[in-house]
């Protein structure tokens, strides 16, 4: 009788072992198909990490870190992180805060004395922090294209590129902003007598054993470092180069998948910051950004299901990334590319949506991708036919987002065939007619082509859709300027 107890309470302690094993393994399988069908589309190359609360449920590489010698993607491979540097260099900020060096409420001429003080006096650590400064980000200058190949001292780079008027009263408005995120960098080096990469090695990757991660310097021989790529009539084109000194506290670090979970980890516990000053940092502000991170509820493939969010993006040349964080159930979604992808939040949307039961959307292949075979074999009105014949016979197989058009409009721009790319920004304002994006983007191409008027006109359509577009209000003020005075 003891005997047959202890049978039946063995079976019961193997099912209760075996029954969430069989459930992880049959989510990773799942997990792996969904991924792999947004790599076979063309649409993801790079490396994927999937953890929750039991830990990483999926680990993996895709496609090639070098396409020219076919060396793959795998968990350790190094990528550039673009913007997602900006949530260690809010971290630094506030270590610095909590050891009583500066004040979230210090204006930035308190630790930049050289910086102008007509604006610096008026925008604080938290307005940079929060992307509410006002200060124009460098990014988003016209000659920014012309002049990121070219290196900087730290100093030379904020009189030139991140001291320029204010666009707006600081704390009134959101505007994403890179200039902000450089200026902390120099309030770091200022502050701690390192540079920007000593800082964070000392206060972050070295304590938290991050030794895949770093401040990337191109001229560094970096083992397993991915090679960055970008779209193009034609295929893939290895990326333009880009000083890494221009990125700098904005978006100049690289790491693994493996490296981001240790810092997603990292935030779980209270040995980054005190307690109160994280809160501090997930707490969203305007346009739900806190301090390094977005902070919103993530709307599942269901669109019905909601779940609060932590998350950024990143995207520099040749590189894309994301990082989402769902507290609620430790569950974090980790996607580096190499081919310069835009689709990385509809994967990380579906693979948590896998996570909570519910069915993902199909992967569907861009058309962005579809006219850019067009393009390199014929001419953009051939492009736009194919288009629009897929559009009315399999609208259901293929992306037909905003986003699509944009990107190849811009890819036409950047390889100097500005007449195309017209024609493609003029499509998208067709299929789009209240976005005020596809308009913008209109606008800077007959600027470029030299036609102010349909510029001008574009760029008004466009802040009368969105009010808020800063960038047509400042590519407006330049544009309407006398001629005398430019």
């Amino acid at each position: 009788m003891h005997w047959l107890r202890a049978g039946v309470v063995s079976a019961f302690v193997a099912l209760f072992l075996v029954a969430p094993l069989a459930e992880a393994a049959s989510k990773k399988q799942e997990l792996e198909r969904y991924i792999r069908r947004f790599h076979e589309q063309g649409m993801f190359n790079g490396t994927v990490l999937v953890a929750n609360e039991s830990g990483i449920l999926l680990k993996k590489g895709y496609g090639s870190a070098n396409f020219e010698w076919k060396v793959p993607n795998t968990p350790d491979t190094k990528f550039r992180i673009g913007s997602i540097t900006k949530s260690f260099t809010a971290t630094v900020i506030l270590q610095l805060v909590a050891e009583g060096k500066l004040q979230l409420d210090d204006p930035i001429t308190q630790h930049l004395p050289d910086y102008r003080k007509d604006t610096g006096d008026r925008v604080t650590i938290t307005h940079l922090l929060n992307h509410t400064s006002g200060i124009p980000s460098f990014t988003s200058a016209p000659e920014y294209r012309d002049n990121h190949r070219t290196p900087y001292s730290v100093a030379e780079f904020v009189k030139k590129s991140c001291s320029g008027d204010l666009e707006f009263e600081p704390g009134t408005k959101f505007a994403y902003n890179n200039s902000g995120y450089y200026l902390l960098g120099a309030i770091i080096e200022k502050l701690t007598g390192q540079t920007y990469a000593e800082a964070v090695q000392a206060r972050i990757l070295g304590p938290l054993g991050m030794k895949d991660s770093g401040y990337d310097v191109t001229a560094t021989v970096l083992p397993k470092r991915a090679s960055g790529y970008e779209p193009a009539p034609g295929g893939l084109v290895n990326a333009d180069y880009i000083d890494m000194g221009q990125p700098y506290a904005a978006g100049s670090l690289y790491s693994t998948v493996e490296d981001l979970y240790r810092w997603d980890r990292a935030f779980y516990g209270d040995t980054l910051m005190p307690a109160a000053l994280k809160q501090k940092m997930l707490t969203p502000g305007l346009q739900h950004y806190g301090f390094g991170w977005a902070i919103a509820p993530l709307k599942l493939h269901d669109d019905k299901t909601s779940i609060q969010g932590i998350l950024h993006s990143g995207g520099i040349n040749g590189f894309a990334s994301i990082l989402v964080r769902a507290p609620e159930r430790k569950e974090v979604v980790i996607l580096l590319d190499n081919t310069s992808r835009g689709s990385l939040q509809e994967i990380a949307g579906g693979v948590l949506s896998i996570l909570h039961g519910i069915p993902p959307r199909p992967a569907r292949r861009p058309i962005g991708t579809v006219m850019l075979e067009a393009l390199d074999k014929g001419s953009s009105a051939k492009a736009i036919a194919t288009y629009r014949t897929l559009k009315k016979t399999k609208a259901s197989e293929y992306d037909f987002s905003e986003s699509q058009l944009n990107t190849v409009g811009y890819q036409l721009l950047r390889v100097g065939r500005v007449a195309d790319a017209i024609e493609v920004f003029k499509l998208n304002v067709e299929m789009f007619p209240t976005g005020a994006n596809c308009y913008d983007s209109l606008g800077e191409a007959y600027a470029a082509s030299g036609d102010k008027a349909r510029a001008i006109e574009n760029y008004r359509k466009s802040l009368e859709l969105d009010p808020k577009n800063e960038n047509a209000v400042k590519q407006l003020k330049q544009l309407e300027q006398p001629e005398a005075s430019r």
